[in-house]
């Protein structure tokens, strides 16, 4: 009975802590875009400048993440959490104090180190401490506070640089951090992946194939994709992707085994989450500058609007946990995603340049309602969908996929915004938004058609036996 408890108590403090931190890493995606005036008004900064406070995080965030897996799995996660989180904490406050924009760029990216490191590991630690039968629903809950941080960052930082100003969306995570670091160190139990090694020559080709194809698409909307530059970077990064991806066929202990795609579950959910995250990320960044640019909204009463789609899987992502431990992952997973398509493609029936509030509310709902279906059982298919010493590595690959997919949402969903529309007038952008916002769309319905490849629960292969991985318990 006493290690009953014990273990219940170990499952909660791993759920809160992941948790937490897993929203403040997300959060800091999209938290810098509303307060862009005010940091440059304080700091100066051309817009290539501007747009480096955003990329910065991003691109450290997406090259890093499969390296900060590795080291977690053969260092010990909860001690590589605990630098990871120590490195975001210390590079906010930095951020926060930078007298300068080269500086603040700089912080930025060290924010990204961090983050990189941090977040890979918040679900293997998770998976750890929660036994199966209750996974689904604490992943679920892990899920839905990411995804809100996800989509709610327009409003955090817009209502944080409004009523204080722009340093706070950096002072915001410093008390957080500083809470969260002594309860990691005795709250998390130690854990490390058997056998495991770095692989250094695999690191170097995802890091720098990642680096290239993230760095062109961010600069491709404003230099042009036919810009040396970046048709360099997107070559040159296809290139170590494709030697990164032969690496993990040839090597004998690669840092992702090409083998776990061969397993459906595996490769469903980790194609869908790329391309949920592209239609999702590409429709974000659209819209919220919708809302503000035509509809006159401030930032905060943008964000405010929004709530029903934002807010969302903070109400069903939780019961869509319970309803994957009860009914299998995929059905909730791909109802998700159609939900979320059909939410897209209703905002884009009621954009107008005088759009009441009123006909967006149908999109928004049915949207977040898939939103929230979709976080909710993906991070558990993706831990369930390989061996338990493989997990760090699955979770580090579906956060950079994911990464990947915003990253190629915001600047493909752009491009298509140009060519049909512009910033001349409410008319204009709102015709380009809706040809954008179709396209979203379209991309969140395939991933649902994607995610039907994941097996249903009876026709799950059995996983072939491990090495347990192993865990050093710490009292509760």
């Amino acid at each position: 009975m006493e290690q009953h408890t014990k273990g219940r108590s170990r499952a909660v403090w791993a759920l809160v802590i992941t948790s937490i931190a897993g929203f403040m890493a997300a959060l800091d995606n999209l938290v810098v875009t509303t307060a862009l005036p005010s940091i440059r008004e304080s700091l100066g900064g051309e817009l290539g400048e501007l747009e480096w406070t955003v990329n910065a995080y991003t691109l450290t965030f997406a090259v890093l993440l499969m390296f900060g897996a590795s080291l977690g799995d053969r260092f010990g996660r909860r001690r590589l959490f605990v630098i990871g989180l120590s490195v975001f904490t210390g590079a906010s406050a930095a951020a926060a104090l930078s007298p300068g924009i080269n500086e603040l760029i700089a912080f930025r990216a060290v924010q990204g180190v961090g983050a990189a490191i941090m977040m890979p590991l918040t679900l293997t630690l998770l998976t750890a401490a929660v036994p199966p039968a209750r996974r689904g629903a604490a992943l679920g809950v892990f899920s839905a506070v990411t995804g809100l941080a996800v989509a709610s960052g327009p409003l955090v930082g817009g209502s944080l640089t409004e009523h204080l100003s722009w340093q706070w969306i950096f002072w915001l995570n410093v008390p957080i951090g500083l809470i969260l670091l002594p309860l990691a160190r005795l709250r998390l139990a130690e854990s490390y992946a058997p056998d495991s090694r770095l692989d250094v020559p695999g690191t170097l080709l995802v890091s720098g194939g990642l680096f290239g194809i993230v760095y062109g698409l961010v600069n491709a909307n404003s230099n042009g994709w036919t810009d040396p530059v970046v048709l360099a970077a997107l070559i040159a990064g296809a290139a170590l992707m494709g030697g990164f991806i032969r690496h993990g066929f040839r090597a004998k202990n690669p840092m992702l085994p090409m083998r776990l795609f061969r397993n459906r579950a595996f490769f469903g959910i980790n194609m869908a989450g790329l391309l949920m995250f592209l239609g999702m990320f590409g429709s974000i960044f659209l819209l919220s500058q919708y809302l503000q640019g035509v509809l006159g909204y401030s930032p905060t009463e943008a964000g405010l609007r929004m709530l029903p789609w934002t807010g969302m899987p903070m109400l069903v992502a939780p019961i869509a946990g319970v309803l994957a431990d009860r009914f299998g992952g995929r059905p909730v997973v791909v109802t998700g995603l159609a939900l979320q398509a059909v939410g897209l493609g209703l905002f884009a029936v009621a954009l107008a340049p005088d759009a009441s509030y009123a006909s967006q509310l149908p999109g928004l709902i049915v949207g977040g309602i898939g939103m929230a279906l979709y976080f909710a059982p993906a991070a558990s298919l993706v831990m369930s969908s390989v061996r338990p010493g493989e997990q760090g590595m699955a979770s580090g690959a579906n956060n950079a996929l994911r990464e990947v997919g915003g990253a190629l949402g915001v600047a493909v969903l752009a491009t298509v915004f140009s060519s049909q529309g512009g910033y001349d007038s409410a008319q204009t952008f709102t015709d380009g938004t809706v040809l954008a916002v179709w396209l979203g769309a379209g991309v969140v319905a395939l991933a649902a058609l994607v995610a039907l490849m994941i097996p249903g629960r009876r026709s799950t292969p059995a996983q072939a036996p491990e090495q347990a991985e192993v865990s050093v318990p710490v009292a509760a």
